[in-house]
C-alpha cells in the first residue's frame, strides 16, 4: 500500500513542481504576491510528496518487495535492515530521487528562512530551485523509475554489493548529496540577482551560510569516502584518484575558491563577475559529478553505471544551464563592474586571487585527467589510462602552493602590504618553519615533498597560533578577563574569522597526514601458525606479529575465514588483531576485511591475502597456511583528526551570533568608508582587538 502511495506521490510532485516554477517566475516578473505565495506553497507540497515517495521505497526494501525491480537488484531477505534503509541511495534509481528529496528540503528551508527578507529575489530563487527539482523528478519518473515492477515476484533478491555493506558507505553518499544539493541555493540566488538586476551584496549576504553549509557537507562526504576506502577496499590507501572520487573533489575545489574570493567582493567591491562565475561553475560541477557517477561512461567501484541515455540528458542540462547562466552574466555586465582596482601584488586581494587561480588550476587538472581517457576513446577508439602518477605529479605542487597561501592570505594587509606588516606577521612564522625544516633534514627526512609539507605546515600553524595569541592577549587586557575567558569570547565575538582559522588548522593537519605516505612500510610473507614476522616503524618502533591460526564462521549471507594474530611493539604485548577473507553468498563475491590498530602517529594495517585452501561455502582451511600483507602507515590518523578539526571550525563559523545585526554594504562603496572616500584597509585592519570579521578566512 505505502509503496504504491509513494509512486502516486512522485507522479503528483512533477506537475506541482512545474506549476510552482511557472508561478514563481511570473510572480517575480509581474510583482504578483498571490502567484509568489502559491509558488512557495508548491515548494512545501513538493517536499511532502517526495518525502512520501522516499518512504515508499524504504518500506518496499524493509518489506522485501522483490516484485519491484529496484528492491530485487539491491536487497535480499538476509540483508541487515540498516542496509535496507540505505537502499534508498544504494543504486541509481533511488539515488536520483534522494537527490531531489534533499534539494526539496533545502528549498523549503530557503523559502521559510527568507519569508520576511530578500523578497525581491525570492520569487526567482524559488523558481530556479523548482526548475532543478523538476529536472530530477522527470529523470526519476521517465528514465530511472524506482517503482518499476517485474512481471513476477522472485523468492529473493540479488543482494547489495558487499563493499557497500559498511557503516561509512551508508553515510558517505548522503553527506555528499547534502553538499551537492545545498549549493543549488547559492546558485539560485545568483541567478535571481541576475534576473532581477539587484546585484549588490545582498544576494551574497543571503547565501553566505548556504555556501559554508554546502562546503561543510562536501568536505565531510569526501572524508567519509576516504575512510570507507581505507577500511573496506583492503589496499592500505584512502585516495586512488578514481573518477568518482575526482567527481566529488571538483565542486569542492571550486566552492573553496568562491568561499575565499567572495571576501574580496565583500571588503573591496571587486571580482563581482568572477564570483558570479564561480557560483555558476560550482553548481555545474555538482551536476557534472552526478553525471559522471551515473552515465555509465566510467568504470568505478563507486559508480551506478547502468543507463547511457541518462548521460546525454545530463550533458544537455549542463549545456543549457551553462549557456543561460553565461548569457545572464553578459547581459548584466554593466552592473557587475568592480568598484576598486588591484593596487599591489603584495596584498590580501592578490593572495586570495592567486589562491583562486591555483584551486581552479587543480580543478582543471583533475577534470582533464578524469576525462582524457573518454576523449581519446571517442577520437581514436582506444582508451589511454590516466592513473595516480599523473594526478600526484600535477596536484602535489599545487597543494604545497595552496598550503603556503593558507598562511599568507589571511594576515597580509588589504590594498598594499607595507614592510612593517610583512615583518610583523611573517618574520616569526618563517623562522619557525625554517627551524622545523632544518630539524627534519638533520633527522634524515629527504623526501622533498614531505619535507616541504612539514616545513610549510609549521609556518602556517605558527601564523594561526600567533593570531590567536595576539587576539586573546588584547581582549584579556582590554576587557580585564583571564586568558581562557578572553579566548572563548574572542571566538564567540567573531565566529566567522576564528572558525576559519580553526578550519585552516585542520587542513594543515590533513596535509601532514597525506605527507606521511612518503614513509609507509610494507612486508608481505606467508606464515604457518606459530610463525612471526617483524616490521619497523618510521618512528623507531618495531612490531612483531605472530600468526595464531584460522577459524571459520558462518553468517546469514557469508562465510568468514578469520586470521588471528598476536601483536607486540618493542617487546610489549598489545593483544591480538584479526583480519578476514569473506565469501558473500548474494551476490557471490570474495572480499577482504582488514585489521587496523591505530595510535596517535601511525596505523598498523594487516591484510589477509591468499589462503592454502580456497575460501568457499563451508570449506574448512586444512593446512592453515596464509599470506599476510603488513603495513605501517605513518600519520594516517592525522587525516581523520584533521577532518574533525575542519568540521568543528566550520560549525563555529556557521553558528549564528545572537543580537548582532547583519551589515549589508551600501551599493557603490565598500563597508566602513564614507561616501566618496576609499576604504581604509591598511595593515592594522587585521590587528588584534579590531573586528575585521569579513576580512578573515572562512575555509
Amino acid at each position: 500500500m505505502i509503496p504504491a502511495l509513494g509512486e502516486f506521490a512522485l507522479w503528483i510532485a512533477l506537475p506541482i513542481a512545474l506549476w510552482g516554477c511557472a508561478l514563481a517566475f511570473l510572480g517575480g516578473k509581474w510583482l504578483r504576491g498571490d502567484l509568489i505565495l502559491s509558488a512557495e506553497r508548491s515548494t512545501y507540497a513538493v517536499f511532502g510528496l517526495l518525502l512520501l515517495a522516499s518512504v515508499g521505497i524504504i518500506v518496499a526494501f524493509l518489506g522485501d518487495r522483490f516484485d519491484y525491480w529496484y528492491v530485487y537488484n539491491y536487497s535480499s531477505t538476509n540483508l541487515h535492515p540498516f542496509f535496507k534503509v540505505s537502499g534508498l541511495w544504494a543504486g541509481q534509481r533511488g539515488s536520483l530521487l534522494f537527490w531531489a528529496l534533499n534539494l526539496s528540503f533545502f528549498s523549503v528551508l530557503a523559502v521559510w528562512m527568507n519569508r520576511r527578507k530578500n523578497r525581491e529575489l525570492m520569487p526567482y530563487v524559488n523558481g530556479v530551485l523548482l526548475a532543478v527539482i523538476s529536472f530530477f523528478v522527470i529523470i526519476t519518473l521517465f528514465v530511472t523509475p524506482p517503482f518499476e515492477q517485474l512481471g513476477f515476484t522472485p523468492s529473493d533478491g540479488r543482494g547489495l554489493n558487499p563493499q557497500l555493506q559498511n557503516y561509512w558507505m551508508t553515510i558517505h553518499p548522503p553527506t555528499l548529496y547534502l553538499g551537492f544539493t545545498a549549493f543549488t541555493v547559492p546558485f539560485a540566488f545568483a541567478i535571481a540577482a541576475l534576473l532581477s538586476g539587484r546585484l549588490d551584496a545582498r544576494w551574497i549576504e543571503g547565501t553566505r551560510r548556504w555556501i559554508l553549509t554546502s562546503w561543510f557537507f562536501l568536505t565531510l562526504g569526501i572524508i567519509f569516502g576516504m575512510r570507507w576506502a581505507y577500511e573496506e577496499l583492503g589496499w592500505g590507501g584512502y585516495w586512488f584518484w578514481d573518477p568518482v572520487e575526482n567527481a566529488s573533489l571538483l565542486p569542492w575545489l571550486v566552492a573553496t575558491a568562491f568561499v575565499h574570493s567572495v571576501m574580496i567582493q565583500e571588503n573591496r567591491g571587486m571580482l563581482k563577475v568572477w564570483n558570479m562565475g564561480l557560483v555558476v561553475l560550482t553548481f555545474l560541477m555538482t551536476i557534472f559529478a552526478t553525471f559522471l557517477t551515473r552515465s555509465g561512461l566510467i568504470q568505478s567501484v563507486h559508480s551506478f553505471a547502468q543507463n547511457l541515455t541518462i548521460a546525454w540528458i545530463f550533458l544537455g542540462f549542463l549545456g543549457v544551464t551553462g549557456i543561460v547562466s553565461l548569457g545572464l552574466i553578459l547581459w548584466r555586465l554593466p552592473l557587475l563592474k568592480s568598484e576598486r582596482q588591484f593596487e599591489s601584488l603584495l596584498s590580501r586581494e592578490a593572495a586570495f586571487l592567486l589562491n583562486n587561480l591555483v584551486l581552479l588550476g587543480a580543478a582543471f587538472a583533475v577534470t582533464w585527467g578524469t576525462m582524457f581517457p573518454l576523449i581519446t576513446e571517442g577520437l581514436t577508439g582506444s582508451k589511454v589510462a590516466v592513473g595516480p602518477p599523473f594526478f600526484n605529479q600535477v596536484n602535489i605542487p599545487i597543494g604545497l602552493l595552496l598550503l603556503a597561501l593558507m598562511g599568507i592570505g589571511p594576515v597580509i594587509a588589504w590594498r598594499k602590504a607595507s614592510a612593517r606588516n610583512l615583518r610583523r606577521n611573517f618574520l616569526v612564522p618563517i623562522a619557525v618553519g625554517l627551524s622545523v625544516g632544518a630539524v627534519l633534514f638533520a633527522a634524515g627526512v629527504r623526501h622533498h615533498y614531505a619535507w616541504m609539507t612539514f616545513t610549510l605546515g609549521a609556518f602556517v600553524l605558527t601564523i594561526i597560533m600567533v593570531e590567536f595569541w595576539k587576539g586573546t592577549r588584547a581582549r584579556a587586557r582590554i576587557e580585564e578577563e583571564n586568558h581562557f575567558t578572553a579566548f572563548f569570547h574572542l571566538v564567540k565575538r567573531n565566529r566567522r574569522r576564528w572558525g576559519g582559522y580553526i578550519v585552516h588548522v585542520g587542513v594543515v593537519i590533513m596535509f601532514m597526514g597525506f605527507a606521511g605516505a612518503a614513509f609507509d612500510q610494507e612486508v608481505r610473507e606467508s606464515l604457518l601458525p606459530g610463525e612471526s614476522l617483524s616490521i619497523a616503524s618510521p618512528f623507531g618502533h618495531e612490531y612483531t606479529l605472530t600468526y595464531q591460526g584460522l577459524s571459520t564462521h558462518q553468517d546469514p549471507n557469508m562465510w568468514r575465514v578469520i586470521a588471528l594474530l598476536s601483536v607486540e611493539r618493542d617487546g610489549v604485548d598489545l593483544g591480538t588483531m584479526t583480519t578476514e577473507r569473506q565469501m558473500v553468498v548474494a551476490p557471490p563475491q570474495p572480499i577482504t576485511q582488514v585489521g587496523i590498530r591505530s595510535t596517535l602517529f601511525e596505523d598498523l594495517y594487516v591484510i589477509l591475502g591468499t589462503l592454502d585452501e580456497q575460501v568457499g561455502m563451508g570449506n574448512e582451511p586444512q593446512h592453515q597456511q596464509a599470506t599476510f600483507e603488513i603495513q605501517v602507515n605513518p600519520l594516517v590518523p592525522w587525516i581523520w583528526y584533521g577532518g574533525l578539526i575542519i568540521a568543528a571550525g566550520t560549525l563555529i563559523a556557521l553558528w549564528p551570533v545572537a543580537g548582532v545585526p547583519t551589515r549589508v554594504p551600501t551599493p557603490g562603496r565598500a563597508p566602513g568608508s564614507r561616501p566618496g572616500e576609499a576604504p581604509r584597509r591598511d595593515e592594522d585592519a587585521s590587528a588584534p582587538g579590531r573586528t575585521a570579521g569579513t576580512a578573515a578566512p572562512v575555509g
